[in-house]
Parts: C-alpha cells; sequence; structure tokens
C-alpha cells in the first residue's frame, strides 16, 4: 500500500478488478508489486504513476479521494481493462467513510397523550432482506480471507471483501463495511511489509467483521441496531461549556491518516476531544499539534490548548465527546488550570474500580487517570515496557507507536530513570492478564505544574532529576496458558487454513497444557480449530475435495471470540487484585 497515492473508494476497487480477464487476475499481485517501484507525481488533484517511459496511469481525485472507475485513466493499448488500472487502486489506501456530518435533531411537540388499555408495544425491528444477504456475501469473503491467510490473501481476494463492504454500506450496514475496510489495509500493509502493520490489528478487525456477519441474522432491536452501527455521527446541541486542557496525542492510522486529537474535560469531569485528522503521515501528526484547533475563532493551537481552557458557546457534541465545528458554535480562549488543581484534581480522585469499569464500557476511550512511580523497564517480544507501581499495584506502561518519528519510545526510556517522586499519569487500558495500559501524558519529572504529551514533547536527559538512577530491566513473568490457544488465532490470521493443517502444529500437547490449568474450554476450542484445520472430505474415487472454510471460519471464531471475553475477564481480575 502506498501512502503517496489518494484513498480510492471500495467500490471503485471492486469493479476494476472484477472487469479484468480470468488471465490478468492471475497477474494483479504481480502487477501490484511491479507498480510500488515506479516513480509517482502529483499535479493538482491528479496523481500520475509512470507505468514506463511511456505509459502513465492516473487517477484523478477531486477532494482527495477517488470516487468513480472512470477516475482512473492508463494510457496502455488495452485501457480500459487493463491491468494497471486495477493494480493502481489495489495499491491505494482505502478511502474511509465520509467525516461525520452535524446534525441538530429536531425537537417535535408534546406527543398526544394515549389511552393505557390502547398501548401496543411494537414489534422489535430485525434484518431486512437486503441486509441478509449482505451479511451472508460480507461473512464468505471474510472466510475466503481468513481461509487464505494474510500470507495467501492477494488483490482478487481483497476486492471480493472491498465488494461486499460496499454492499453492506447501501443496506445500511456501517460497521461491518468499516471493519471490512479495515482488514483489507491490514491485509495490505502485511504485504507489503509495513513497519506499521500489527498482526493483532488484523486478528481484531477480522474478528469483528465475521462476529457481526454471523449474529445479524438472529439480532432485533437495540442489539440489531448496535451491529448495524451509523452512517453519519449526530451532533446534539450542549449550550455553553467551560473547558479545560488535559493533553493532546498524535494519531497515525495504518489507512493513512494522521493528527491529533485535544482531550479537554469540564467541570463535572466529563470528557471532550477536538480533533484534527487528515490523510498524511507521521510529519502530519507531529505538524498538526501546532495549527490552530478549528472550533470557532480561537487561535488557540492543540498544543497550546492542552495546557490552557476554552469557553464555547453553542457547543455541538457527539454521543463520544468530541466537539463539533459548525458555523454557529463560538470559541475563545480561557485560562487553564493544572492537573493538581480543581477541577482536574477530581479525575484522579475517582477510584481506580470505577475507572477500570468505565474504560471498559463499549465506546469508551479506555483512558485512565492514576498517580505512579517508575520503577523500571521490562523486556518484551514487542520491546521495553515502562514498569510502575500505583497503589500497591504494579503495571506495565506501553508505547502507543512505534515510528521513530514520534518520541514514544525515547521518552519511556527516560522516564523509567525518573524513579524519585509520584508522577501523576493518563493511560489508555490495555485488556490483558495483567495491569497494562498505554502511556499518553504524565508529569514532568522536574518541572511543577507541567505535564509532557508523550507522544509529541521530547524529553531530555536534562529533564530528569539530578540524582536519578538508571532503569532496572525485569525479567518478563511467565503468560497465562490462553497464549497457546491466542498464539494458535493469530497464526491462522497471518497463515491461513493451512498454517494448522501440517503434522507440525501440536494440537495435541497444547489443548492438554490448557485442560491442566484449568482451561478446558479453551483446550476444546484449540482441539476443535485444529481439526477443523486439518480434516479433508473425499469423494466416491477416494479424491480430496475442496476445502470448506465454513467450520474453520466458526470454530475460529469461537476462539477468538472466548480469548476477548477472557482477557476482560483476566484484566478486571489483574487490575483488582
Amino acid at each position: 500500500m502506498s501512502t503517496q497515492l489518494p484513498p480510492v473508494a471500495p467500490e471503485v476497487t471492486a469493479a476494476l478488478v472484477e472487469a479484468l480477464s480470468p488471465r490478468l487476475r492471475k497477474r494483479l499481485d504481480a502487477g501490484i508489486a511491479k507498480l510500488a517501484d515506479r516513480p509517482v507525481g502529483r499535479e493538482g488533484d491528479t496523481v500520475r504513476i509512470a507505468v514506463d517511459d511511456t505509459t502513465h496511469v492516473e487517477l484523478h481525485a477531486p477532494g482527495g479521494t477517488v470516487t468513480t472507475p472512470d477516475a482512473v485513466r492508463c494510457g496502455c493499448l488495452l485501457a480500459p481493462d487493463c491491468l494497471h488500472r486495477a493494480a493502481a487502486v489495489s495499491s491505494a489506501p482505502v478511502a474511509e467513510a465520509e467525516p461525520a456530518a452535524e446534525a441538530v435533531p429536531l425537537t417535535d411537540g408534546p406527543a398526544e397523550p394515549q389511552d393505557p388499555g390502547e398501548i401496543t408495544l411494537p414489534e422489535p425491528e430485525r434484518p431486512t432482506p437486503a441486509q441478509l444477504t449482505a451479511a451472508q456475501a460480507v461473512w464468505s469473503a471474510a472466510a475466503a480471507v481468513l481461509d487464505a491467510g494474510a500470507d495467501g490473501c492477494g488483490a482478487v481476494l481483497q476486492a471480493e471483501l472491498l465488494r461486499a463492504a460496499h454492499t453492506s454500506r447501501l443496506a445500511g450496514l456501517h460497521r461491518v463495511a468499516a471493519a471490512s475496510s479495515s482488514v483489507v489495509t491490514a491485509l495490505r500493509a502485511a504485504r507489503s511489509a509495513d513497519p506499521a502493520y500489527r498482526l493483532a490489528d488484523l486478528v481484531a478487525a477480522l474478528g469483528d467483521v465475521l462476529a457481526v456477519s454471523h449474529r445479524l441474522p438472529l439480532a432485533e432491536g437495540a442489539e440489531l441496531a448496535a451491529l448495524r452501527g451509523t452512517a453519519r455521527q449526530p451532533y446534539r446541541p450542549d449550550g455553553s461549556l467551560r473547558l479545560y486542557g488535559l493533553f493532546t496525542e498524535p494519531v497515525l492510522t495504518a489507512s493513512g491518516y494522521a493528527g491529533v486529537v485535544t482531550w479537554t474535560a469540564d467541570a463535572d469531569g466529563r470528557l471532550y476531544q477536538v480533533s484534527d485528522v487528515a490523510p498524511g503521515g507521521a510529519s502530519r501528526a507531529t505538524g498538526a499539534a501546532d495549527r490552530a484547533v478549528r472550533l470557532g475563532d480561537t487561535a488557540l493551537t492543540h498544543r497550546e490548548l492542552s495546557r490552557a481552557g476554552l469557553a464555547v458557546s453553542g457547543a455541538t457534541v457527539s454521543s463520544t465527546g468530541r466537539l463539533g465545528a459548525g458555523a454557529t458554535v463560538r470559541a475563545v480562549r480561557a485560562p487553564g488550570v493544572d492537573w493538581r488543581a480543581e477541577p482536574l484534581d477530581g479525575l484522579w480522585r475517582v477510584p481506580l474500580a470505577d475507572q477500570l469499569t468505565r474504560a471498559l464500557a463499549p465506546d469508551s476511550p479506555g483512558l485512565l487517570f492514576l498517580e505512579v512511580t517508575f520503577t523500571g523497564t521490562a523486556r518484551e517480544s514487542a520491546g521495553d515496557c515502562l514498569l510502575a507501581a500505583s497503589d500497591g499495584l504494579a503495571l506495565r506502561l506501553t508505547a502507543a507507536h512505534d515510528d521513530p518519528a514520534l518520541p514514544h519510545r525515547d521518552n519511556l526510556r527516560l522516564l523509567a530513570a525518573a524513579t524519585d517522586k509520584p508522577l501523576r499519569v493518563i493511560a489508555r487500558l490495555t485488556p490483558a492478564s495483567h495491569p497494562r495500559a498505554t502511556l499518553l501524558a504524565t508529569e514532568h519529572p522536574t518541572l511543577p505544574d507541567t505535564h509532557v504529551d508523550v507522544g509529541l514533547d521530547r524529553l531530555q536527559k536534562a529533564d530528569l532529576p539530578p540524582h536519578a538512577s538508571p532503569p532496572h530491566p525485569a525479567p518478563l513473568s511467565d503468560e497465562p496458558p490462553v497464549h497457546l490457544l491466542v498464539r494458535r488465532i493469530h497464526q491462522s490470521a497471518a497463515g491461513g487454513r493451512r498454517a494448522l493443517a501440517h503434522p507440525g502444529t501440536d494440537g495435541v500437547t497444547d489443548p492438554r497444557r490448557l485442560a491442566a490449568h484449568g482451561l478446558p474450554t479453551a483446550a476444546a476450542l484449540l482441539t476443535e480449530l485444529h481439526s477443523s484445520a486439518a480434516t479433508r472430505s473425499r469423494d466416491a474415487f477416494g479424491r480430496l475435495l475442496p476445502a470448506d472454510p465454513t467450520r474453520f471460519t466458526q470454530a475460529w471464531l469461537k476462539a477468538r471470540e472466548y480469548t476477548v471475553a477472557l482477557d476482560r475477564a483476566l484484566c478486571v481480575a489483574g487490575w483488582s487484585a
């Protein structure tokens, strides 16, 4: 996936790949690899790829996104049904849904009173035939992706999933459509050896696609509404707000979007966000912090707002706390306060149990407000993490991003030496069997009344206390036995069904170990996962039939849902210990 190319709508990619002949479809992945090394130029809204000295592919993206197949043009003799057009859109990022529109709902007049005897309960809403068809198409496409794995999922299978995602969006299934696009983005990152690729992100997105498409035919009422999702995030009027800046975090997504989100709080402790996210890379994430906040007439930058305040009138707020920037919104700069002053001090005085419950709630940002003492570092497979103690609880704080342009890792290494006094921090909960969170902001080790945005402010050795001691590495504790199941879930997502089908995988010893540690359900799920991957039917002549991915997909989904629920339970137990 090339971030130099403009985002392409899923239906455009699906249409151009479908138009290829069977012969050209077999050559599509090789065409993508060849196109990745060609120079790219931009003139206004048009991006041009030089296929060779005489042939160019042009992507016309008015508004920044390619929205129609006609916007992709090629100068070769086989155009418009050539390989170059399909390879170009298959190399580009997948366009996300349009930004949420700000809508102020109309208030109806008072309802007419009804006779209690005439009140009838409405029938619960159920999926429409179009939604059932779209959900089945997504399930089939996602099952084919899982069967092939990231290693074998080429552009053709990706296009099938994008087509199913487009059909789902037309049918009103916005959640599964967005998750399907995330799966394709992760697959392209995996196949292009993108350093930002994480297998856990692919597993999470693929699990969400399969879970929603599997459950939707049986859902009704409120559950159905949650599975459908929404196309646009509604904004509701919230009157006048007096906000106090908390911190700013960089945003860097695998789909090619970057920017910052600044978090604020009101006097009652409610959290609000002001964001600036657009197509770009790490340089945009760092640069957006010094851009003016797009809210009213204020000239505050995001970095300044994280340490100042804001007075807003005519505010519009989404259900997740995001502030709208409509024409009727007015905002001016106001004084801010330190983390240890009211009203922000109240965020750290909320009991940990209540913070944990709030962080684990659906659609929660997962923020935790803790007072910790850094005690050293621990080595992990993904890199060193920061050890800390909070009220007798030992926890691990990790970096939000590994991109070297962002100072997360460097700041964590320096903070490990600041072991002389407790510091207040803001972190995002990471579900795990032990207390674990992502460090986002912390009080400055030496400057009072100052905080550090870990992803934007780069600490120096001079910022540490004079008597700071070097960090003491700690040995990595043993993983809980459930990692045996998690490893196979990730292995099958990366290598497909065949990764668990060959005799080299241990489908006997691992289930026994899980059962011996009191996890019989995990043992049964792992046994079924191995069995469904290896079982092949034969015809009347003894010849192997093509594998049916349904049983394997269902076994994988059951194992995935089990580990998600178990991680949540172990997370609560770990933080409550």
